[in-house]
C-alpha cells in the first residue's frame, strides 16, 4: 500500500496538497464561526450529486416534465428521499450563505487586500438564487409555475429592453416548453459551472491571503487539523441532519399537481427567500413617490442599488467609520428583508383567497396521485388530461365560473371563498340527498337564502304549499313525509346512499305512493307518467346526473322551470358550457368523482 502511495505522490504531489489544506495555519485557533464556508462547500456537493442522480430519471419537456419527477416522488426506489434532499439542501445554502455573509462583514475579511475574494461571494450568492429561481420551475407543477411567472416578470420592468429580456428568458412570449428547457440548461448546466469556476476562484483567493480572524484572538494560532475540520464535520453533520430530518417529515418535496397555463393560480408566489421583494413590491410609498414607475423602482433600481452597496463595501470601509456604516447597512438589510418576508407570511395566513387557493392546490396534488395509481399509471395523453376530465377538481372550478354568481355550495363558492353578497338561488351541497329535500321542505327553511330565498319563488305556490298544506297533510301520516322524502332522493341514486337507497327500498316503494295520493305532487310535477297538464319541474329522475345536465342545459325547457325560470341561464343551450363539461358539474354537485371511473372516461382502461 505504501509503494503505490508513494508511486501516486510522486505523479501528483497529493501529500503536499492535503499538508497544505490540513495543516493550514488558524489565527487564533479553531472557532465555530469559521464553519459556514465547509458548510457551504458541503451542500454544494451534495447538490450535485444529487442533481446528477436526478437527472437520470428527469425529462426536461412541458408534456414529460412532471411526470418523470412524479416517478421519482412516488415509483423510484428512494427518489423521494432523493428529491427531499436536494429541495431541502438548496433551501438551506439560501441560510448557510446569509450567515457566511455576516461573519465575512463582521469579522471585516471583505476589506483589502481581499476585495476580490469577497466579490466572488456576492457572485455565489447571486448564483445560488439563480440556481433555487430555475429549479423551481422544473417540476412543472401548478406551484412552480406560478412562482416562476411571478419571479420572472420582474425582468419585463427594466426599461426600454425589459420586453426583450423576457421574452428571451422564457424562450418566447408565453410560458411553455422553451421556458422549461431553458431553465434546465440553466440550472443544471451553465450555472453549476459557473459556480464551479466562482469556488475555484474564491478558495484560491482565500489559500492566497488566509483566514481573517477578529480581534482580539482567543487563543495561540493552531493548524487547520484537527480542531477546526472537527467543527467543519460537526457543522456539516448538523446540516444533513437537519436537511433529513425535514425530507423525512414532508416525505421528500412538495409535488403539486401539473402546471395549467390555462388556469390563473391565485397561490403564486415566489419560493421563501424572494418573498421580502415580492412584499416590498407591495409598498405603498413607491406607487406614492414614483407612480408607473414604482414597480421598476422597487424590483430593479432598489436592489441594483443595494447589491451596489454590498460590492462597495471595501472602498467604504477605508473611511473611519466606514465599517461601522457597513454593519449597520447590512442588519437594516437584513432586518428590513426579514420584516417584509414574515409581513407576507402573515398576510397569506389571513387572506382567504390564498388559502382556498393553496387548499385547492393541495388537493389536486394529492387527488391526481389517487387518479394515477387508479389509472395503473400516467395515461399515454398524460397527467394533466386526468385532472381536465376530474369532476373532483374540474367541477368546482365549473361551479365558480358558470354557477356560483347566484348558488353556493356549502356556503362558498365552490372553493372555498365565501362571497360577500347573499345568494340568489338554492345552495346546492348536497342536493338530492334526503337531507337537503328534508330541509328544502321545512316551512321555517324554504324561504331561507340557502333555497327559495333569493328567488322569485319565494313568494311562490311551492313556498305557499311548503309552509300552509304541506304540514297538515304531513300531520295525518308521520311516517308518510319521511317516506315521501326517501322516494324522491331516491330518484337521484346519488354514489352516497346507495346502501341506504337498498335498505330503504320498502319506504320508497311506499312513498311514491304518498308522492301521488297522499301529497299530490302530481298535481303540478310529471312523476313517472306523462302529463300535459305538469306546470312544475318533472321529478322523475330528479337530481340524477341525467336531470342535472338538462336542467344545467336548457332550464327553460318544458320538463323543468318553462317560461316560469328564474334568470337561469341555458349554459349548455347557448355554447357557455360543453356537454362533457356540464357532466363534470353534475357529477361534482352530486359527489360523483371516483377516481377509477374518471381513469377510464380519459380511455386508458377498459371498462369490465
Amino acid at each position: 500500500m505504501k509503494r503505490l502511495l508513494d508511486w501516486v505522490d510522486d505523479r501528483t504531489g497529493c501529500r503536499r496538497l492535503l499538508r497544505e489544506a490540513l495543516f493550514e495555519n488558524v489565527p487564533g485557533g479553531a472557532r465555530w464561526r469559521y464553519v459556514w464556508g465547509s458548510t457551504l462547500s458541503f451542500c454544494f456537493a451534495i447538490q450535485i450529486l444529487t442533481g446528477i442522480a436526478l437527472w437520470m430519471a428527469y425529462s426536461p419537456s412541458a408534456s414529460t416534465a412532471w411526470e418523470s419527477v412524479y416517478y421519482i416522488q412516488h415509483e423510484l426506489a428512494g427518489g423521494w428521499i432523493l428529491r427531499g434532499i436536494h429541495h431541502f439542501t438548496a433551501q438551506a445554502m439560501h441560510v448557510l450563505l446569509v450567515l457566511h455573509l455576516m461573519q465575512v462583514i463582521v469579522d471585516g475579511a471583505y476589506k483589502a487586500p481581499r476585495e476580490v475574494n469577497y466579490w466572488f461571494g456576492i457572485v455565489l450568492l447571486a448564483l445560488t438564487l439563480g440556481l433555487g429561481l430555475t429549479g423551481y420551475l422544473l417540476p412543472w407543477d401548478q406551484k412552480g409555475y406560478g412562482a416562476t411567472k411571478v419571479a420572472t416578470n420582474l425582468v419585463g420592468l427594466v426599461p426600454l429592453v425589459g420586453a426583450s429580456l423576457q421574452k428571451l428568458v422564457i424562450g418566447g412570449s408565453d410560458y411553455g416548453h422553451l421556458t422549461l428547457t431553458r431553465f434546465f440548461a440553466l440550472h443544471a448546466g451553465v450555472l453549476p459551472g459557473a459556480m464551479i469556476l466562482a469556488i475555484v476562484a474564491h478558495v484560491a483567493l482565500f489559500r492566497r491571503h488566509g483566514l481573517t480572524a477578529r480581534k482580539p484572538l482567543k487563543g495561540p494560532d493552531a493548524a487547520f487539523w484537527p480542531d477546526q475540520v472537527l467543527m467543519d464535520a460537526v457543522a456539516c453533520l448538523a446540516v444533513i441532519s437537519a436537511v433529513m430530518y425535514l425530507t423525512l417529515r414532508h416525505h421528500g418535496a412538495e409535488l403539486f399537481a401539473p402546471a395549467n397555463p390555462s388556469e390563473p393560480f391565485n397561490a403564486a408566489r415566489p419560493e421563501w427567500y424572494f418573498l421580502f421583494l415580492f412584499e416590498f413590491l407591495k409598498l405603498e410609498f413607491l406607487g406614492r413617490i414614483f407612480g408607473q414607475h414604482g414597480e421598476f423602482v422597487g424590483a430593479i433600481l432598489i436592489p441594483t442599488l443595494v447589491i451596489g452597496v454590498l460590492a462597495a463595501m471595501p472602498f467604504v470601509a477605508r473611511a473611519r467609520r466606514g465599517h461601522r456604516f457597513n454593519l449597520c447597512f447590512l442588519a437594516a438589510l437584513l432586518v428590513g428583508a426579514l420584516g417584509l418576508t414574515l409581513r407576507s407570511v402573515n398576510k397569506d395566513a389571513h387572506n382567504a383567497d390564498y388559502q382556498a387557493a393553496l387548499a385547492q392546490a393541495r388537493f389536486e396534488g394529492v387527488r391526481i396521485t389517487e387518479m394515477i395509481k387508479a389509472n395503473g399509471g400516467v395515461p399515454k395523453i398524460g397527467a394533466a388530461a386526468l385532472l381536465r376530465n376530474d369532476p373532483a377538481t374540474a367541477g368546482p372550478k365549473l361551479f365558480v365560473q358558470h354557477c356560483a354568481s347566484c348558488h353556493r355550495f356549502d356556503g362558498h363558492d365552490g372553493l372555498g371563498i365565501v362571497p360577500p353578497d347573499a345568494p340568489g338561488a338554492p345552495d346546492l351541497h348536497g342536493f338530492g340527498s334526503r337531507r337537503w329535500l328534508a330541509e328544502f321542505l321545512d316551512a321555517g327553511k324554504i324561504t331561507n337564502h340557502a333555497f327559495y330565498g333569493g328567488t322569485k319563488f319565494r313568494d311562490g305556490k311551492m313556498t305557499k304549499y311548503v309552509r300552509e298544506k304541506l304540514p297538515k297533510l304531513a300531520a295525518r301520516d308521520t311516517n308518510a313525509l319521511a317516506s315521501m322524502i326517501a322516494a324522491l332522493s331516491a330518484e337521484a341514486s346519488l354514489p352516497s346512499q346507495k346502501a341506504l337507497d337498498d335498505a330503504q327500498a320498502p319506504a320508497i316503494d311506499a312513498g311514491r305512493n304518498h308522492l301521488r295520493e297522499t301529497f299530490a305532487c302530481t298535481d303540478c310535477h310529471v312523476f313517472r307518467k306523462a302529463d300535459d297538464d305538469a306546470s312544475a319541474p318533472e321529478l322523475t329522475g330528479w337530481a340524477s346526473r341525467e336531470w342535472i345536465i338538462g336542467i344545467i342545459g336548457d332550464p327553460s325547457h318544458a320538463r323543468f322551470y318553462g317560461t316560469k325560470n328564474d334568470r337561469m341561464p341555458a349554459n349548455v343551450k347557448d355554447g357557455r358550457i360543453s356537454p362533457s363539461d356540464a357532466g363534470l358539474l353534475a357529477d361534482w354537485i352530486r359527489g360523483d368523482t371516483d377516481a377509477l371511473r374518471v381513469a377510464r372516461a380519459v380511455g386508458n382502461i377498459p371498462a369490465p
